[in-house]
């Protein structure tokens, strides 16, 4: 019977070393003496006795039988060899009793190298085992810079916490996405039984990933695993049978896939459809007007327009959008909702009350979005939020930089001390371009302003004394108030004593966003928006009418023209405040004289100051609790989420 099997087993290597030859591929096993012969070593660790994943074997530390097997590690010998013999022994002590004997590997990149027990490996994959006992012996590489050793470096400070040495990314930051997907903290250690439902979960998503063809692709099971749980939390996945796991991970396929693209997030810059005119004579004198399409939206608020200015601006959005439509759109509002704890109810809420499209107005939401849409493929969920890699659902943010670039030139003519107080939020994508397109603006007409940067998620912090300690009485605050609430501290002001003299502040246009998108739905532009293989996010800005200034009558008239002029070159892209030589804190040239101007994605993910800005980015553990959940989700140090408590 075993020869049998050798027989068979022999097919497989000899079918996998034709396959490598076919493709231009080394087609035995490698050999990490080979490998080693260019590597600087830090270190040997060993590690005594673990289960080693049989996928993670893919070689012979020596030279001595790598001719023997295919890179599969299926046998190439003939059957009558004292090798198959062996081997067909091996696999009859498998199939009576079990090989309990350990091998003795080394580990090197978290993969493993067999020292001794090749064809005990061979007999194991054959029969399709998880995992082999060995006695493993670690080779530590030294740091050289290069993404892999970064992201084994990261695997190490995984591997100290749980001892799980089943996962690898193949991006950096993973092994700290994954560890906060999973609801740990860092430093944490991982109990037994942690350990153990972290296994059984993941050996059953492996196979349901490779049924799915994840062995084609060119990410990891892990990967995969963590693109399915920023749909289904890591809990609910490990608490699904098989056929529940089956479903998901389909329902979730697109958010696996557009891992393999380079250009997983495509950016829509400017609106494809202009807002059409619903006045009265229009309605009249249309002919295909009364058969435009009625929609119903939904608008999921974390607050209410009572309580939170930016609920209220998004609110005054949506009246905007029913007013412009005129009876074609129907609104229903969901606020006060809870994220984490009532997200997914209300969304259902609003497609069960018959919502066409649905606006979740944070990106704390954007889990429950997801699921949502890959539930109801038929409703079009959009979420406010930036730089998400999410084909199931669409994105939309506005520039807001460029109108802070205007701001901050506004306050460079208006310093006469040369000092500017900057209050910032959270340190997440985009905010860290709105303070710097400040600061630029700022230099631009005062060489010598400086901004003095507070963020009111830092944990112990008295800004108003820091901003009086500092002799700043010119400060860019938050950018707008709720209606219900006094006259206070928003926008450009001065302080003047108990005096607040209000300059100027940034406006989001957040109607001309929706009435611009539920147009071009209307307008059958939706389908046509992307290739649906890639996320889509919606970053629109002042040449869109979505973001601008609005200045006081207070504001001198010779700084109100030069508003106007520098808003009209920015609208005509004649003019980026990221353009030419950009200088980070410390002199550092971040932008040289050769290059243009900075690209999209180094704008929306910026992670420096400018070098007239006094202050920095607090970490992770300086930020107040309410401020973690969104920093983790879209901060620009999100990765230290693990190492650090983005």
């Amino acid at each position: 019977m075993a020869v049998e099997d050798y027989k068979k087993a022999q097919k497989l290597g000899q079918r996998n070393f034709r396959a490598c030859v076919s493709k231009g591929q080394y087609p035995y096993l490698q050999v990490l003496d080979d490998i080693l012969e260019n590597t600087e070593l830090d270190g040997t660790q060993p590690l005594g006795v673990v289960n080693i994943p049989l996928d993670s074997i893919v070689g012979t530390k020596t030279e001595g039988r790598k001719t023997a097997f295919a890179r599969n590690f299926m046998p190439l010998l003939g059957e009558r060899t004292e090798f198959a013999l062996k081997w067909s022994a091996l696999c009859d002590s498998q199939m009576e009793e079990g090989i309990r004997d350990p091998i003795e590997a080394v580990e090197f990149l978290n993969r493993f190298y067999v020292v001794e027990g090749n064809k005990r490996v061979s007999v194991m994959k054959y029969f399709g085992a998880a995992s082999i006992p060995g006695t493993v012996t670690r080779y530590i590489p030294k740091r050289n810079g290069s993404k892999e050793v970064n992201i084994y470096y990261e695997f190490l400070d995984f591997y100290k916490l749980t001892q799980i040495n089943l996962l690898w990314f193949t991006e950096e930051g993973r092994f700290a996405k994954f560890v906060a997907a999973v609801g740990k903290a860092p430093g944490e250690r991982w109990s037994d039984d942690d350990k153990s439902m972290l296994t059984s979960m993941y050996y059953r998503f492996r196979s349901v990933f490779m049924q799915r063809g994840g062995d084609r692709l060119p990410i990891t099971p892990a990967d995969g695993l963590l693109a399915v749980m920023g749909v289904y939390p890591y809990r609910q996945l490990c608490g699904m049978s098989m056929q529940e796991l089956q479903q998901a991970v389909e329902r979730a396929w697109s958010e696996v896939l557009v891992l393999t693209r380079p250009d997983a997030v495509e950016l829509s810059m400017e609106p494809a459809f202009p807002p059409q005119n619903t006045g009265l004579f229009s309605r009249l004198h249309s002919p295909i007007a009364f058969q435009a399409p009625s929609l119903k939206v939904g608008f999921v608020y974390e607050k209410s327009a009572d309580t939170s200015p930016w609920t209220y601006a998004h609110d005054f959005g949506r009246g905007e959008l029913e007013e412009h439509f005129d009876g074609r759109v129907t609104t229903l509002c969901y606020d006060n909702v809870q994220p984490e704890v009532n997200g997914d109810e209300v969304l259902e809420k609003a497609v069960a009350d018959g919502c066409d499209v649905i606006f979740t107005t944070t990106p704390k939401l954007i889990n429950a979005s997801l699921k949502a849409s890959l539930a109801h493929p038929e409703v079009k969920i959009i979420n406010c939020s930036l730089n998400m890699s999410h084909p199931s659902i669409r994105t939309y943010y506005g520039r807001i930089h460029e109108a802070k670039f205007l701001l901050g030139a506004i306050a460079g003519a208006l310093a006469d001390d040369n000092k500017i107080g900057y209050v910032a939020t959270y340190p997440t994508y985009g905010m860290i371009a709105a303070i710097n397109a400040f600061a630029l603006g700022a230099q631009m007409t005062n060489p010598r302003a400086q901004v003095y940067l507070e963020w009111t998620s830092e944990k112990g912090v008295d800004i108003p004394a820091r901003f009086a300690e500092n002799g700043v009485a010119l400060i860019s605050d938050l950018d707008n108030r709720a209606p219900q609430q006094p006259p206070w501290k928003f926008g450009l002001y001065r302080l003047e004593g108990d005096h607040i003299c209000n300059y100027a502040m940034p406006f989001w246009n957040w109607g001309e966003f929706y009435v611009r998108i539920v147009q071009s739905i209307m307008n059958g532009g939706w389908s046509a928006g992307s290739s649906g293989e890639r996320a889509l996010n919606y970053w629109w800005g002042m040449d869109a009418g979505v973001i601008d200034v609005l200045c006081s009558r207070g504001l001198p008239v010779e700084t109100q023209r030069l508003v106007n002029l520098l808003r009209q070159a920015v609208c005509s892209r004649d003019f980026d405040p990221f353009a030419g030589v950009l200088y980070a804190q410390g002199g550092r040239v971040v932008m040289p004289a050769d290059h243009s101007r900075l690209t999209a994605e180094q704008v929306i993910t910026m992670d420096w100051l400018a070098n007239n800005v006094i202050g920095r980015i607090p970490r992770f553990d300086e930020l107040i609790d309410e401020a973690k959940p969104l920093v983790s989700l879209i901060g620009v140090h999100k990765d230290e989420t693990t190492t650090k408590i983005l």
